[in-house]
């Protein structure tokens, strides 16, 4: 992306996004987001205006493919409904494999009128998704497609001992996310198993070093086996990537997809849905 600009700004649009977080505030209209990024408003929306053409030109390359766009063709979502993905950054990233499935649907059914409601927010656990399912159900959602177990797995402090959710807890907040959703509406239920990591890279992330922060793969794995054995439909992320994740599908921080990674769990997912394969 040529911006000119702070990369952390960059990365702060791409992945944080004040609004969903400040539910309660009223007028977070673009000039007061920009402000809160420490930004002026035209630099904001250029970076913003560049991510999501950066997401679009990503689902026009993978549409090149006749048998990938048959795929998209083929996803049961029907015309009119609403589609909300739950999770945390790796849904929520502006640039995310929820953002490019948009694209996708609004480039190949645009007649479609499928409305696609991020409800990603970066840093979320099992147990904050817990405590907002009832706001996102109340949408009355036709499809949600939830991946989450990234932050659950999450250590915190040197040679820490536990993750920042219990593996009891995690298996207990997914079920009763689940239990609440069926309860609540009649929305069709998908679970993306979260993606496993590059440990070597996250131990050397300096940003991690500094805030004593890390992951397992053997804990995001767990997470994985949780949802494998529930009754919904799983999209299974952790079979693409491998036990531990290739390299090409993570970026600098070890644990975050990169595009490549974005990429392929989108192409999971369609296929997944649509009950065909790409050639």
């Amino acid at each position: 992306m040529e911006t000119h600009l702070n990369p952390q700004w960059v990365k702060l649009i791409q992945s944080q996004h004040p609004e969903k977080v400040l539910t309660y505030a009223r007028y977070l209209d673009d000039k007061v987001l920009a402000a809160i990024y420490g930004m002026d408003l035209d630099k904001y929306l250029l970076v913003k205006a560049q991510l999501i053409q950066q997401a679009k030109e990503v689902a026009e390359h993978l549409l090149e493919n006749p048998d990938f766009a048959a795929l998209v063709d083929n996803l049961p979502f029907k015309a009119g409904e609403t589609v909300i993905g739950v999770g945390e950054s790796t849904t929520d990233d502006l640039l995310s494999w929820f953002e490019i499935l948009r694209h996708l649907l609004e480039l190949q059914r645009p007649r479609d009128g499928i409305r696609l409601i991020n409800e990603g927010i970066s840093g979320n656990t099992s147990t904050q998704v817990l405590s907002r399912i009832n706001g996102i159900v109340s949408k009355q959602p036709n499809w949600i497609l939830c991946l989450i177990g990234g932050n659950d797995a999450m250590r915190v402090g040197p040679e820490s001992a536990k993750t920042q959710v219990s593996a009891e807890e995690t298996a207990k907040n997914l079920h009763e996310i689940r239990r609440i959703a069926a309860a609540r509406s009649q929305s069709r239920w998908v679970w993306l198993t979260p993606s496993t990591f590059d440990d070597a890279r996250a131990a050397a992330y300096p940003y991690f070093q500094m805030g004593h922060l890390s992951w397992r793969n053997e804990d995001i794995i767990a997470i994985g086996e949780m949802m494998r054995g529930m009754s919904d439909p799983v999209v299974d992320t952790q079979a693409v990537f491998g036990q531990q994740a290739q390299p090409k599908f993570i970026g600098p921080d070890g644990v975050h997809p990169s595009i490549d990674g974005h990429i392929a769990i989108v192409r999971c997912v369609v296929e997944c849905l649509s009950g065909g394969k790409e050639r």
